[in-house]
C-alpha cells in the first residue's frame, strides 16, 4: 500500500479509538444530575460576579442573576474589575430597577504581582463572600445569562450527591455564521480532551470545570487554598478543578440546558482572538507539545478528506476507502453536538476545515507569545506562569480577565 493509504488508515485507527475508547466523549447525554430530593434546609449561597468593561453584555446577563428564585439566603457580589466602560455604576442602576436578589458592588484595584486579573477579582469576591458564611460560592462570568432556577437546581445538584464543584459549560452563542462554524467545534474539542464521564465518575479518569458557571462548596475552597494556589492561571477553570480534586473534592461537569453565554463573537476575528489568547497556555508554552499537538490535528482531522480526495483522484482505492471511513466516523461524532446547539447536520462534514482553521489559531497563539504578547485579554497580557506557582492547568471561551 501506498504512504497515503498507511497515514489513512493511522487516521481511522484513530478514530476507531475515540468513537469507543474516549469515554463516549461525543455524547451529549451529560446534563445535571437530579437529586434524590431537595434539601431540607436550603443553605446560604453567595454569588461571585467578576466583571471588567461587561457594559455591553450587562443589561442581559445581571438580571438574570438577580431574579433567581432560589428559595433559601442568597445575595450577589458584582466585582468591578478595573473597568472604564462603567461596569459598576451600570450593575448598581439595573439592580435598582428590579426586586430580587441584594447586589454589593466591590472594585480591588489593579492586580497585585503573579496575579491575573479575573482571579485577583475573585480573591476580593470571595474574601467578601466568605464573611457573609455562605456554603456555597457560584461563581459565574459576567457574560452568563441564567434561567431562574439555575441556582436552586445547581444547590440541589451538589447537595443530593454530596459534590464539592459542579460546573456547566454554559451554551455558547452561535448567531452569525462564524459561530455556528466554530463555537460548537470548540466544546466538541473541549469534551474530545476532558470527556465528561470521565470527570464525573466516582473514579475519574479526568479532572476539568467550564468556568463560567462553577458552584463551589466554600469550605472545599478553604482547603484548596482558592484562588491563591492558582492565582497565576491564565486557564483557571481547569485550574480550580485540579485543586479541589487535590484535596478530594468530588467534581462534576455537563453541558448546560438553563444556563447561556450571551457575549457576541460575530467576525472570524473575534472568535481568533478568543481561542489564540490562551491556546499556547494549555500547551504549557512548550515547543514541542506546539509540534505534536499541529501532527495530531493533522493526522486525525485533515488526513482524511484529504487522503479520500487524493485515492481517488489517483486511483488509490485503499487510501480513498480508509479516508472516507475516518472522515464518516468524524462526522458522525459531530452530529449530537451539532445537535445540542440546534444547527444543520449539514455542518458535519466541514469539522476538517474548523480544525483547521483551530490549528492556525493554536500556531498564532504561540507566536504571539514569543513576539512577547503572552495571553491578552481586555488590555491585559500575561507572561508565562514561574515555577513558583505552578499553573495546574484549557482554552476557555469564558471571560479570563
Amino acid at each position: 500500500m501506498s504512504p497515503l493509504a498507511w497515514i489513512a488508515i493511522a487516521s481511522l485507527a484513530v478514530w476507531a479509538w475515540l468513537l469507543l475508547g474516549q469515554g463516549f466523549f461525543w455524547r451529549t447525554d451529560q446534563r445535571l444530575p437530579a437529586p434524590p430530593r431537595p434539601p431540607e434546609v436550603w443553605p446560604r449561597v453567595v454569588v461571585v460576579v467578576p466583571a471588567r468593561d461587561e457594559a455591553e453584555v450587562l443589561p442581559l446577563s445581571l438580571p438574570s442573576v438577580l431574579a433567581q428564585d432560589y428559595p433559601g439566603p442568597a445575595e450577589v457580589i458584582l466585582v468591578d474589575d478595573g473597568s472604564t466602560d462603567g461596569t459598576g455604576r451600570l450593575a448598581e442602576e439595573l439592580a435598582a430597577r428590579q426586586a430580587g436578589l441584594p447586589l454589593t458592588v466591590v472594585s480591588p484595584g489593579e492586580p497585585g504581582p503573579g496575579w491575573t486579573g479575573k482571579l485577583w477579582a475573585l480573591r476580593h469576591g470571595t474574601a467578601l463572600a466568605r464573611a457573609r458564611g455562605p456554603e456555597f460560592l457560584l461563581l459565574t462570568d459576567a457574560d452568563i445569562a441564567h434561567e431562574p432556577d439555575s441556582l436552586r437546581l445547581l444547590v440541589e445538584a451538589a447537595t443530593g450527591h454530596d459534590l464539592d464543584l459542579v460546573s456547566q459549560m454554559a451554551r455558547l452563542r452561535v448567531s452569525s455564521a462564524w459561530e455556528r462554524l466554530i463555537v460548537p467545534a470548540f466544546v466538541y474539542f473541549f469534551c474530545q480532551l476532558y470527556p465528561f464521564r470521565w470527570i464525573n465518575r466516582r473514579r475519574p479518569l479526568a479532572t476539568a470545570a467550564a468556568g463560567g458557571c462553577v458552584l463551589l462548596r466554600t469550605e472545599t475552597a478553604k482547603r484548596a487554598g482558592v484562588p491563591e494556589t492558582i492565582r497565576q492561571a491564565v486557564i483557571d477553570d481547569v485550574s480550580l478543578a485540579r485543586a479541589v480534586r487535590g484535596v478530594g473534592g468530588r467534581i462534576w461537569l455537563g453541558l448546560a440546558d438553563r444556563v447561556d453565554s450571551i457575549r457576541p463573537y460575530p467576525r472570524l476575528g473575534d472568535l481568533w482572538r478568543m481561542v489564540s489568547r490562551s491556546a499556547y497556555a494549555q500547551l504549557r508554552h512548550s515547543p514541542l507539545l506546539l509540534a505534536g499537538t499541529v501532527a495530531g490535528l493533522a493526522l486525525v482531522y485533515l488526513a482524511p478528506p484529504a487522503a479520500l480526495a487524493a485515492g481517488l483522484l489517483s486511483g488509490d482505492a485503499p487510501a480513498a476507502w480508509a479516508g472516507g471511513a475516518a472522515w464518516a466516523v468524524m462526522t458522525f461524532t459531530y452530529l449530537p453536538m451539532l445537535r445540542y446547539y440546534r444547527q444543520s447536520l449539514a455542518l458535519g462534514p466541514l469539522l476538517p476545515f474548523t480544525a483547521l482553521l483551530y490549528l492556525l489559531m493554536t500556531v498564532d497563539s504561540a507566536v504571539q507569545h514569543h513576539r512577547g504578547r503572552g495571553a491578552a485579554w481586555k488590555g491585559r497580557t500575561y507572561d508565562r506562569p514561574t515555577k513558583s506557582a505552578p499553573q495546574r492547568a484549557f482554552p476557555d471561551t469564558r471571560s479570563n480577565d
